[in-house]
């Protein structure tokens, strides 16, 4: 985000042509939105950095975790999909070249997905560090990154391992209901809705998920142990491997995360 302060004369008509391209006039601005923003960041700049890679099967409750670290840490959290369809989106040259490998129906290959996390973590968003979800899923992967990384001096601080039992999995993902127009989620034994099947807040029916059945779930998570054993045996190996019991109650696992990043 470019930032532009009010001015006269040419240098108005410079702050028109930024506005264009997507600057923000800060007269037009809130106080208590740029005292908040100024706020923030003075608490950010004392955060130690940190490069963080989540593992975990789907029900894990990285999601959960996942916004809590950011905030704590002043971290960018990068998905590997958003990261690609915002490079697509913005044409960079590395989006050009990933729109026209998957316009082939060609998988995008792990020099270019790297790149693209190279592009990520030089945003201003990115300073203090950031949290990689869903990458990488094999230990080729994870070498690329880590040579990637290297030749900037860094280097992944703690890999966070959410492991779980499949069987609480199971109960977790097969008991969740949906409100898709609000989001809502429910869940027929830890958070069941007021009436069975209906939306707590508008009284509409909730759906479950395709994917969220027994043998969809089975086959994910078959696949998930097949890919990420590896990864996690590799960095095992270098000693930033945290073992999380994701079984156990949110704020609990909050305690271990913040322990394991201590």
């Amino acid at each position: 985000m470019v930032l532009v302060q009010r001015s006269s004369g040419t240098e108005r008509e410079r702050e028109r042509e930024m506005a264009s391209r997507g600057g923000v006039d800060l007269e037009e601005i809130p106080s208590v939105d740029l005292m908040t923003e100024l706020l923030r960041r003075m608490k950010c700049s004392s955060k130690p950095d940190k490069r963080l890679i989540l593992i975990g099967p789907p029900g894990s409750g990285k999601g959960t975790q996942s916004p809590l670290i950011k905030d704590e840490y002043c971290l960018c959290h990068l998905a590997t999909g958003d990261m690609l369809r915002a490079a697509v989106a913005a044409k960079t040259p590395l989006g050009i070249k990933a729109k026209e490998t998957m316009e082939k129906g060609e998988l995008v290959s792990d020099d270019l997905v790297v790149g693209i996390i190279d592009e990520a973590i030089k945003k201003p968003s990115c300073q203090k560090g950031f949290i990689l979800d869903g990458f990488p899923r094999t230990v080729a992967q994870a070498e690329k990154l880590d040579e990637m990384l290297g030749k900037q001096g860094t280097k992944i601080d703690k890999v966070l391992n959410f492991a779980i039992d499949d069987a609480i999995l199971e109960e977790r993902i097969t008991g969740r209901w949906i409100h898709p127009p609000s989001g809502r989620t429910y869940h027929t034994k830890f958070a069941p809705p007021k009436t069975p099947g209906l939306d707590d807040v508008t009284g509409e029916p909730l759906i479950q998920r395709k994917d969220d059945t027994a043998e969809v779930l089975k086959s994910r998570l078959e696949a998930f142990h097949r890919q990420t054993a590896p990864v996690i045996d590799y960095y095992s190996k270098k000693g930033n491997v945290a073992q999380l019991h994701a079984e156990k109650p949110p704020k609990e696992v909050t305690a271990e995360v913040q322990k394991a990043l201590a």
